[in-house]
């Protein structure tokens, strides 16, 4: 008797084994649980024990969708997804599809029951000797079942599960028998034929037969040919090594491989084969469908609204929750992002700028009263990866709390609109004058805060354009008179600035943190972002109206469905009357006289303001109509940080940089463009009160001795303070020279009264008669009238009628 080799042991045990599975498809079918090494004579006790604590329903994963980004209009963002898969019903695929692909892998798919037999004695015989699984003859079912269990352990991120779901060994496949015996349970064929073209990996990064078909032959799988059918339907046995776009000689021959099957098995002819055959494997251009924000139009803009997705926790408990989220459930996102808007501003960008200037340019563009980001755009090109010429994966728009953002420059003289609100909500009214010489001593001079004072001890700045000695506070933001601001802060106080910026959603846009209240706070000293301060600016445009930005007005689930996600967030932070009396403030900046002025275009009214920091390492220009406000800036953004003069840019070598020479242009040519064709747009007018103030009478102390003076306004209400050294008068040397603001104006009530002391430089004498000697010089009693004849008293007014002379 011949000895029997392990080979025939090998045949013997696949022919029990395969007794062994037809007989366990049956006794799991009746719902038992038979141990399968006792059925096939071997195996282990593993094996058993794995059999009988296997489920019998197989709970699958949602299948992994793309997720759309969307324009307001409706223009595409970006697609992201884990898979580039669009699941479709299978009335929506073309019948010769179905036929193929069922022709090539389960020809008896619609007769059998979850285990094709034969199938399966012809793989396990041949696969014996190879120590492991190697060809299929799987059923369609049981390669749904196989493709759902691998798609469901890459969902949950497990590497030993992804391990046990891809195993070579039998284990894995009787686990898979025993779930397609109850999917075949609960589905029918044709659901499970769906379930299977919608979840077959069909090479090239294409997963299911619509990606494919729209990939490969850009058409729609209800819209698939014999031959195109045929190819796809080859693919799914071997996803890359039948790749046309790598391999299209094997691809072809795979194809050929399914239409002779398809035509052995009279479901087409042999003339309709032998056509088919003749065709080019692939006929036109592979379409390539571009996942993530790096492939976007709009890639600064596309992160920074995939940074805010990923903060909603209706998306998932932790971040790799949400992000496999986004990539798998198939969102559709509409954005508050306006082409046309966006447009605008990308052409001023490309007017004013280069790509690999030195110093960089940005511009945010916001709805007034919505928040509703309608454009960023910035003049660097977006690479992911490491910063090059020209690149860069930075977002200058954005703040720095968010990954890829900058974290924003100074914001130089922009800061004086806030100063400005603060001073009108004080009741100071927008014509209050202040004498703003240049320099003025401010070393030592104490500014409130929320927790006390601050100071600095040496401190005297100067205007950086020429200005009216004593100007008005329209006439200041013309100029962007320095030491008027300083002075009016003081006067404010440093607190309530900080406060009401805080309130219009300025922080430190690097740290989060609020921002630093020093003595020069009003000239610009925290870092902001293009983003927060065009969207304050917007909130004086909605006439006090403040909306945290939104950039994602809309979010539905594959089904339509809406989903949760931060809508509008608005609240009423300043008074109409207040945002009126900035509006008419900031507007004179754009009319004649104002350092804006040739940046006013069309009928609308405008407001604006510039902003130059110390040494221009950073100037800007924000501004707004009732519709949309715009903030641009020019800026060093390469450590360490230089002067913009003597930098390239625009393709020339900058030699001066300003706030309305350099920021502005760009500012102008987006918003023109964005309001082209626009209704013309007024603010409203100030009240009455803005102008003029609220205002109390203030005490005549001109000549008094300036702690007498201070003690007489603090015991009426007022605070009041000693300017440090002595200004040119007619007053007597170290006497009370003038107030500020004016006596004769007055000042709101419990406000900071500024009290000059004279050097006495003016005193004119009366002429000497000879022989007779000129007559004493009357104290001042503080009245109207008293002291010196016409020296002591105010020009006229009609609050002091018995004063000598007009």
């Amino acid at each position: 008797m011949r000895v029997r080799e392990k080979g025939d042991r090998g045949v013997v045990q696949s022919v029990v084994l395969f007794l062994g599975v037809s007989v366990l498809s049956g006794a799991l079918a009746a719902g038992l649980a038979i141990p399968f090494a006792g059925l096939a004579g071997f195996g282990t006790e593993k094996t058993a024990e794995t059999l009988q604590d296997l489920p019998q329903e197989l709970k699958t994963v949602p299948v992994s969708r793309k997720t759309y980004i969307y324009t307001a209009d409706h223009k595409l963002i970006a697609t992201l997804y884990d898979q580039n898969r669009d699941p479709v019903t299978l009335a929506q695929i073309n019948p010769i599809m179905q036929k193929a692909i069922v022709s090539i892998e389960d020809d008896r798919f619609f007769e059998h029951g979850a285990l094709d037999a034969k199938g399966t004695l012809r793989a396990l015989i041949r696969n014996q000797n190879s120590g492991g699984v190697q060809q299929g003859g799987s059923s369609i079912t049981q390669q749904f079942v196989k493709l759902s269990l691998v798609e469901k352990a890459n969902a949950s991120g497990d590497e030993k599960a992804i391990k046990d779901a891809t195993a070579d060994t039998y284990e894995r496949k009787i686990a898979e028998l025993r779930y397609a015996i109850a999917v075949e349970k609960e589905f029918s064929k044709n659901e499970i034929l769906e379930k299977y073209l919608n979840l077959a990996n069909f090479g090239d990064g294409s997963y299911g037969v619509e990606a494919a078909a729209r990939h490969y032959f850009n058409t729609t799988a209800a819209k698939l040919t014999l031959p195109q059918a045929a190819m796809l339907a080859g693919l799914v046995k071997n996803p890359t090594g039948y790749d046309p776009t790598n391999n299209p000689a094997k691809a072809k021959e795979r194809r050929d491989v399914v239409l002779r099957r398809m035509q052995e098995l009279n479901v087409i002819t042999a003339a309709q084969a032998n056509a088919a055959i003749k065709t080019p494997v692939l006929t036109g251009k592979v379409v390539k469908v571009l996942n993530g924000c790096a492939n976007s139009p709009y890639p600064f803009y596309c992160e920074y609204v995939v940074s805010k997705l990923m903060e909603n926790p209706a998306f998932g408990r932790t971040g790799k929750d949400r992000e496999h989220y986004l990539k798998t459930a198939g969102i559709t996102v509409i954005t508050s992002l306006d082409s046309r808007v966006q447009a605008a501003a990308q052409k001023s960008i490309n007017e004013h700028t280069k790509s690999d200037d030195q110093p960089i340019a940005a511009i945010t563009m916001v709805e007034p009263g919505t928040g509703l980001v309608k454009a960023m755009v910035q003049s660097r090109e977006y690479t992911a990866g490491k910063e090059d010429k020209g690149k860069t994966a930075y977002n200058y728009n954005v703040e720095k709390t968010y990954e890829g953002g900058y974290g924003g420059f100074q914001n130089g003289s922009t800061m004086k609109a806030f100063t400005i609100a603060a001073a009108i909500q004080a009741g100071i009214p927008i014509n209050y004058r202040i004498p703003s010489p240049s320099p003025i001593p401010l070393s030592g001079v104490k500014f409130k805060t929320c927790s006390g004072t601050t100071s600095d001890p040496d401190y005297n700045p100067r205007n950086s354009t020429k200005s009216p000695p004593e100007p008005t506070m329209i006439e200041a933001a013309q100029k962007s008179t320095n030491t008027y601001f300083l002075q009016l802060s003081q006067r404010v106080g440093l607190c309530p600035i900080a406060k009401l910026a805080e309130s219009l959603g300025m922080h430190n846009a690097q740290t989060g943190e609020p921002l630093e209240q020093v003595v020069s706070m009003t000239l610009g000293v925290g870092l902001i972002s293009p983003l927060q301060l065009a969207n304050a600016y917007a909130t004086f445009a909605a006439r006090g109206k403040y909306c945290t930005p939104q950039l994602i007005t809309s979010v539905k689930n594959w089904k339509g469905r809406s989903l949760t996600t931060p809508g509008p967030s608005c609240k009423q932070v300043l008074t109409p009357e207040v945002a009126d009396g900035v509006n008419a403030v900031l507007h004179e900046v754009l009319e004649n006289g104002g350092t804006g002025s040739h940046l006013k275009f069309g009928r609308s009214d405008l407001a604006g303001k510039t902003g130059t920091i110390q040494d221009t390492k950073a100037v800007w220009f924000s501004g707004y109509s009732n519709k949309l406000a715009a903030a641009a800036v020019v800026a060093d953004a390469d450590l360490p940080y230089k002067k913009l003069m003597g930098q390239r840019f625009n393709g020339e070598t900058m030699s001066d940089a300003s706030g309305s020479g350099t920021a502005g242009p760009l500012w102008e040519t987006a918003m023109q463009g964005a309001l082209k064709g626009t209704p013309t747009t007024k603010f409203t007018a100030p009240t009455d009160e803005t102008r003029r103030g609220n205002v109390e009478d203030l005490p005549y102390v001109n000549g008094m001795n300036p702690d007498e003076a201070a003690n007489k306004l603090r015991g009426m209400g007022f605070e009041a303070t000693i300017a440090p050294g002595q200004v040119d008068s007619e007053e007597v040397q170290g006497t009370v020279a003038y107030l500020s603001p004016r006596s004769q104006d007055g000042a709101p009530a419990g406000s900071l009264v500024t009290i000059y002391v004279s050097n006495g430089s003016k005193i004119q004498q009366p002429p000497t008669t000879p022989g007779i000697p000129n007559p004493p010089i009357p104290p001042n009693t503080g009245k109207p009238g008293g002291g010196k004849p016409g020296g002591n008293c105010p020009p006229w007014n009609p609050k002091y009628p018995n004063c000598g002379g007009r």
